[in-house]
């Protein structure tokens, strides 16, 4: 029995560049196609889309088959995607001219595929050659690159509905046949379009690169920018054991970090309101609030809660445009200070530490922790979100490197444990420390102090 009425497979198993291979045949495009059709269409509930690996067909795609009848279909094409819905998928007819029903040539080709990749690998081992995937980790920040200048540029608001490479060099004031160079290889990473000398914006880049639009995320991604150029002294770090100094502008630095902050932050925010609730919970203290997401979103789940946000003066401005943006100025305050030494308030609720303690030492954490506590009330609690790591350090993949951006960017901070967190959290005079789970790359670890 199928738990779906069809179950369609497309293949997506990507190989090296000028390989080929059911992507570099348009399968990416198919699947996109068929995943709004079926949207569109209501089918969602009746048929499963899913992707899978080599099929061993790569001259014959892009290759899909579709359950219960294991009809097989080759050279699938995105245009081909509404009639294969409504003359197969509703109408019970297969698409004919699609479908490819010769097995015993399909195996002869699958099995020599088989073969002939093997070959292959056994003689790259063979010769020493570096595996691809090493390869391509190690040439990953060509294309980083690529993007970060051009959003450094501004590039994709130059290019608007369409302009020349000169054109778009005037603009920006850069040389035009760097420009061009440049525009190429947005157009080869599916970021731009060309037709003859004209460039042009894909949906994606002028719905979050263009300035102007609705979902324009380029101020927050030139946070990105930044960061990319404290990792080009990860070198000199690891010898020095902390940060190399890099001179940049202080203000447009610190406009740029609140706005990658925030592009995180409103997402991650209601997942935080979610599991710590707001029952019980009137006074909180949201300590580098930045952007002021968390308490944003504490404020609107409760017209009972009222936040202070404590952040450095020259965050305060921007925080503020923030909370006035999202009408919540009447529950939440702002306080220009430094958490490491201003004075907390007292008889808080809840303290809220979203991706702070990521910033300063273990001794760093402990003092706060502590300096915390004495700030709560009973049965007040302490909620840490970070990225946690396991007791080696060695994962979560993103919090390891993350550790890296710490070394680059601060002069002591890092990522820590779970056992790090609680080990503070107790010794700081926690009563009850529990971690809970967020989807995506962060965690809560919360502390409870005892009822007075």
């Amino acid at each position: 029995m199928e738990p779906f009425r069809f179950h369609l497979f497309v293949c997506t198993q990507a190989k090296p560049e000028g390989v080929s291979s059911c992507p570099s045949h348009g399968s990416l495009a198919v699947l996109e196609k068929l995943d709004r059709e079926l949207q569109w269409r209501g089918l969602t509930n009746e048929i499963q889309l899913t992707t899978c690996g080599c099929m061993g067909l790569c001259d014959e795609g892009p290759v899909m088959v579709v359950y219960p009848e294991g009809v097989w279909y080759r050279r699938v094409q995105a245009s081909d995607v509404a009639e294969i819905i409504d003359a197969h998928l509703r109408g019970g007819v297969p698409v004919a001219r699609l479908i490819w029903d010769d097995f015993a040539a399909m195996k002869v080709m699958s099995v020599e595929h088989g073969e002939n990749f093997r070959a292959a690998m056994a003689a790259r081992d063979k010769a020493g050659i570096l595996p691809d995937p090493w390869d391509q980790m190690i040439r990953g920040f060509q294309p980083s690159r690529c993007i970060l200048t051009a959003l450094e540029l501004d590039v994709f608001t130059a290019v608007a509905d369409g302009a020349s490479a000169q054109e778009i060099g005037s603009k920006i004031h850069a040389n035009a046949r760097a420009v061009s160079m440049l525009l190429n290889a947005l157009v080869s990473l599916g970021l731009l379009t060309k037709d003859g000398i004209q460039y042009r914006n894909t949906t994606d880049s002028a719905r979050f690169f263009v300035q102007g639009s609705k979902d324009n995320q380029r101020n927050g991604l030139l946070h990105t920018a930044n960061i990319w150029h404290r990792w080009s002294t990860l070198t000199d770090a690891v010898r020095r054991g902390t940060c190399v100094a890099i001179e940049h502008d202080t203000r447009d630095w610190t406009q740029h970090f609140i706005a990658g902050m925030q592009r995180n932050a409103k997402h991650r925010a209601p997942l935080v309101v979610k599991n710590l609730g707001t029952a019980g919970v009137r006074r909180i203290l949201d300590l580098g609030g930045g952007s002021g997401a968390y308490s944003i979103a504490f404020a609107k789940a409760s017209p009972d809660v009222h936040c202070d946000i404590l952040d450095l003066p020259e965050v305060v401005p921007l925080t503020a445009e923030y909370v006035k943006n999202a009408g919540m100025s009447a529950q939440i305050s702002l306080r220009a200070g430094d958490m490491l030494r201003d004075e907390f308030g007292s008889n808080y609720d809840l303290i809220l530490l979203n991706a702070i303690c990521h910033m300063f030492s273990e001794e760093q954490n402990l003092q706060l922790f502590r300096r915390a506590r004495q700030a709560l009330a009973p049965n007040g609690r302490l909620a840490v979100q970070d990225f946690i790591l396991n007791n080696e350090k060695t994962g979560p993949q993103h919090a390891a490197l993350f550790a890296l951006n710490m070394l680059v960017g601060t002069e002591a901070g890092a990522s820590y444990s779970e056992a790090e967190y609680v080990a503070w959290m107790k010794a700081a005079g926690f009563a009850e420390v529990s971690r809970m789970h967020l989807p995506g790359p962060s965690d809560l670890i919360v502390g409870r102090i005892e009822k007075a």
